[in-house]
């Protein structure tokens, strides 16, 4: 085998681990896309005879990109129009089966992410999720292992005050949709506050695109409001979204909105409605992601 097969084998062999790294760093697919095709341009240079850990290595690539850009994109959110939400992706059925991975890259734990700090969220994920070491890790952040064990310390404290209290259930979750399901097509969404918690919040992403909420919906009342906006003639079906069932609104053989859910204690405490077309191109085909 020449370099350039050793080259491309290795990274068609990773491809899938290392999209799932950048997607859990940026919430999003399409910079996740752009990330990747940096790290082959960066791979390719790369002499593989001194290449010990090729997997390490691309991941070490990865997370570099992926910071730069986290930066970037970092501060254009601070002028997004209306709530920022992660860009969903249909998934493939083994990821569910994944009960670790699927929670990583479910909606309400990419919110959580979006709460630390560029180097936190990449110490967080490369330890948490892939079980990188952290001599690998510190060589990916620029920091020393020291550093990153304290980084790591501080983020697994975040993330626990703010993740899901209870393990998030992929039948429980699939429940808490046909309940939303049935309440829309008959029109009778009063029954959902049997599964709404009183202070649920609703945010809606058009990203200045479509309509949508430009705040937070707050209290199951409003929140039920909002939700009688869904046309009647609209199609609704559930999906694998992020490794949970999700609920897609189509019309005219097109999405309107992916709407997901958080769920603590048996009650839905986040409704997550993305809308903006630019982040449902996506979901026409099943994305596999990858530990």
């Amino acid at each position: 085998m020449d370099v350039l097969d050793e080259t491309t084998t290795a990274f068609v062999e990773h491809r899938n681990l290392l999209f799932t790294v950048a997607y859990e760093l940026l919430g999003s697919a399409a910079d996740a896309e752009d990330v990747l095709q940096e790290t082959w341009l960066r791979w390719t240079g790369v002499a593989l005879d001194e290449v010990r850990d090729k997997r390490a290595y691309l991941v070490r690539i990865t997370t570099r990109q992926a910071l730069d850009r986290l930066r970037t994109l970092s501060r254009r959110r601070e002028t997004y129009v209306g709530p920022w939400l992660p860009e969903p992706l249909l998934t493939t059925p083994d990821v569910a089966e994944d009960v670790e991975l699927a929670e990583s890259v479910s909606m309400a734990m990419l919110l959580v992410l979006e709460t630390l700090t560029p180097t936190e969220r990449a110490v967080f994920v490369l330890r948490e999720v892939f079980d990188v070491d952290y001599d690998e890790i510190a060589a990916a952040v620029d920091k020393t292992p020291a550093a990153v064990r304290q980084i790591a310390h501080r983020a697994r404290g975040h993330v626990a005050a703010r993740r899901p209290r209870t393990a998030i259930s992929a039948a429980d979750t699939r429940d808490a949709l046909d309940a939303f399901q049935r309440a829309v097509e008959t029109g009778d969404l009063q029954r959902l506050l049997d599964i709404l918690a009183p202070d649920v919040v609703l945010l809606t992403d058009g990203g200045g695109v479509v309509s949508a909420a430009l705040a937070p919906v707050v209290g199951a009342a409003k929140v039920i409001d909002v939700l009688r906006r869904i046309p009647v003639a609209a199609g609704l079906l559930t999906a694998q979204v992020n490794g949970y069932p999700a609920l897609v609104v189509r019309q005219d053989d097109g999405i309107l909105t992916v709407l997901a859910l958080r769920l603590d204690h048996g009650q839905v405490t986040g409704l997550y409605a993305v809308r903006n077309p630019e982040k449902l191109t996506f979901m026409g085909r099943a994305t596999s992601l990858r530990r």
